[in-house]
């Protein structure tokens, strides 16, 4: 099969998948042009990482390298990280800052704006009448591609298609709401992780939107009393199904018996079942709401996480059929005080490559991409719960409605039958 009959063989519905879709090298190519230069929003950052005139962030929207500024007027901007004379990379750092406002390649000293516009090239006339650019040679005409940049709350997307429609309406009005619930003040950047798995992107993207596994997998959940099936949840999706959230609202203390926890999971941990610092379980509430966990799958580049008082953005990087990165932004508010700071601190412990909930994700990406190697006609089963997308209420962790979705939102941006 060729790349497209391979995604056009997912069901409609998301149903199935080829295992091809992880291992195809011309469905890699495919994505980069049908999805990630069509007419799909990338998350690129927050705009806290990039908070004052000159700053700026490289990243990637697929594999194509990004540079995300601030303009001098205050504007986001986005251009590909490629200097339009020779093609070099311009800005070498993950994160940095141009005094004078110039973003200049080391080659030959091609100088833009924060907006990618040309402003100075070497030479221009030549010297003493040798050399330099023809007289009809305009700077306007050499700038650096752009891309378009829209917000939600201080999240900052862009796309290369100048005909996809707005961000609100591409994620809809419920994925901004829980947006903008997490997202309710100004921010306040803590740091990054950074997190490589050898396996595909896609597998990732099940994995944020599958909630089957939760407390299945991850047996800090129930043996500590965060998570378990029976609490009050609900997972909501877009229209489509492709973006979705689970939100699950925090135990009654008095309900917080560890035993009963573990008795609604398949398997327990091993070993001493006991926390030498049990802060790093605590959750302050900050909203009315009492959600202490929401997990919000974006198509198709990022995680918006709320754990106990954790907050993070997770950027999904693909970088081959089998290698992916994973950029995790931890945040919290402007306005926290030393003791949230440190709070917020001992949080994370729960979360990124090597949280105490997380870690079992990147190896279970992993798993699937060892799992399916050489039988790309074979496909996944993913009927948990149904065989369509729909929203729900409690229980969660009995359905696959949100990997369906992702599923469904895929096949309608790549198949062409």
């Amino acid at each position: 099969m060729n790349a497209q009959e391979i995604i056009n063989k997912i069901d409609v519905n998301g149903n199935h998948s080829p295992f091809a879709t992880y291992l195809d090298e011309d469905v890699f190519k495919l994505e980069q042009e049908n999805l990630y230069r069509g007419k799909v929003w990338s998350y690129i950052g927050l705009d806290v990482e990039v908070p004052q005139p000159g700053d700026y962030k490289t990243t990637f929207v697929g594999d194509t390298p990004i540079v995300l500024t601030r303009g001098e007027d205050g504007s986001l901007n986005a251009w590909v990280n490629r200097c339009a004379h020779k093609g070099a990379v311009i800005c070498r750092e993950r994160h940095g800052h141009s005094d004078d406002g110039a973003f200049t390649c080391v080659y030959h000293q091609w100088a833009y704006d924060a907006k990618g516009d040309l402003k100075g090239v070497p030479f221009r006339r030549g010297m003493k009448g040798q050399g330099g650019y023809a007289k009809d040679f305009d700077m306007k005409n050499h700038g650096l591609e752009t891309l378009r940049v829209q917000t939600v709350a201080q999240m900052i997307f862009a796309t290369f298609d100048p005909e996809t429609p707005d961000l609100e309406e591409f994620l809809g009005e419920k994925m901004c709401e829980n947006i903008r619930r997490i997202m309710h003040k100004p921010l306040k950047l803590i740091g990054h992780t950074r997190q490589f798995m050898k396996g595909n992107w896609k597998a990732y993207a099940e994995n944020s939107r599958d909630s089957y596994h939760g407390a299945l997998l991850h047996l800090f959940y129930p043996t500590f009393g965060i998570y378990r099936q029976g609490q009050i949840s609900e997972g909501i999706t877009d229209k489509v199904g492709c973006h979705n959230y689970f939100n699950v609202s925090a135990p009654p203390k008095e309900d917080l018996d560890y035993k009963d926890y573990a008795d609604e999971a398949n398997r327990e941990m091993q070993g001493p079942h006991q926390l030498q610092d049990t802060r790093v379980l605590n959750f302050i509430p900050e909203r009315n709401d009492n959600v202490a966990l929401s997990i919000q799958s974006l198509f198709p580049s990022v995680v918006l996480q709320q754990i106990q008082n954790t907050l993070a953005a997770r950027q999904v990087l693909p970088k081959s059929t089998n290698e992916t990165e994973l950029v995790w932004t931890f945040f919290g508010y402007e306005d926290d005080d030393a003791a949230m700071d440190e709070h917020r601190l001992r949080n994370i412990n729960l979360v990124g490559p090597a949280g105490l909930i997380s870690m079992e994700d990147g190896e279970a990406v992993e798993l699937v991409q060892n799992g399916v190697h050489r039988d790309g006609e074979l496909r996944s089963f993913i009927e948990m719960g149904g065989n369509d997308v729909e929203d729900y209420t409690s229980p969660m962790g009995m359905d696959e409605n949100a990997v369906r979705g992702f599923w469904k939102g895929y096949r309608a941006v790549m198949a062409r039958d």
